[in-house]
């Protein structure tokens, strides 16, 4: 059955979310790459957490998904938690893409194969391409003390710092199946089953480290976190936040110092925890000071 007609619930083992937001112009796209990603039919489901503008309704409804409007917008999480929640019991693989994200044929495919061959992995990732054809970083390893302030302080400055380097995993083998400590959420295959004993995204990341936060909490739970480069999409770009640069930078500096909370939990560990967000905090102010100049 095509993956773009609407199959008997009991039928669908696959199901796809993503997050529309000022999205029309690439929402489109991606629910056009879907048919020849897969052969299998899928459930596919849009949260729009700002339905007050655009298209989207519209567009999910010749694409024949399911259209869930947020106003409250929860932010990226809380979006993609809606929408699986939205999804028939029986899909047991969820892809959650970004919208400005364009699938590979046989890619969803290939990552739900991958999946399945081990009961152990939770989620896996494809490889993503930038517009310009490099391969972006979208495999990493959950960021250390020592990884963490490294690339915090030299990311900008010296590009190839051994730091940024491990955090990336850059040292790893190019093109290799491997394991990793988080991927990217722009597009990743997630075991819905594996999902949900987590919890899904923590709602509490309005935007930024919700899939650092899910790579590692899933990694607490025994479940790996797999590259699969033999899959493969192209990402065209940040588009419902590249003008409220300011409020971005803010808000990925705020979901760093709440998954360091989370990572450096114990009581033993205030010390860490209060000097990584007093950096970070100084890190975010200078950064707005410099874009406002």
């Amino acid at each position: 059955m095509p993956s773009n007609e609407s199959p008997d619930a009991s039928d669908v083992r696959v199901g796809i979310v993503t997050v529309a937001y000022r999205s029309d112009t690439v929402l489109t796209g991606f629910l056009a790459s879907v048919p020849a990603a897969t052969s299998a039919p899928v459930a596919i489901v849009v949260a729009d957490n700002l339905p007050a503008e655009g298209d989207a309704a519209t567009i999910a409804e010749q694409a024949r998904a399911a259209y869930v409007p947020i106003p409250a917008n929860p932010g990226y999480g809380g979006a993609v938690n809606a929408a699986v929640r939205r999804l028939p019991e029986s899909v047991e693989w969820v892809l959650i893409a970004n919208p400005d994200v364009e699938l590979d044929a046989g890619a969803l495919d290939r990552l739900v194969e991958t999946g399945r061959s081990d009961e152990s992995i939770g989620s896996v990732g494809p490889a993503v391409r930038n517009t310009d054809g490099s391969i972006y970083p979208s495999a990493r390893s959950v960021p250390s003390l020592r990884t963490g302030i490294g690339h915090a302080l030299f990311s900008n400055l010296w590009t190839t710092n051994p730091w940024s380097r491990r955090y990336r995993d850059d040292l790893a083998p190019a093109g290799a199946r491997r394991d990793a400590g988080w991927l990217s959420g722009s597009c990743v295959l997630v075991r819905r089953s594996a999902f949900e004993e987590i919890d899904g995204f923590d709602d509490g990341y309005f935007m930024y480290f919700e899939d650092v936060d899910l790579g590692y909490r899933l990694g607490k739970r025994g479940y790996r976190n797999v590259y699969e480069p033999a899959a493969s999409a192209l990402h065209t770009g940040a588009h419902s936040t590249g003008s409220e640069s300011a409020r971005m930078v803010r808000a990925h500096h705020a979901s760093a110092r709440r998954f360091i909370r989370r990572k450096y939990a114990g009581w033993w560990l205030w010390p860490v925890r209060v000097v990584i967000s007093t950096g970070l905090a100084a890190r975010s102010a200078f950064i707005v000071r410099s874009l406002n100049r």
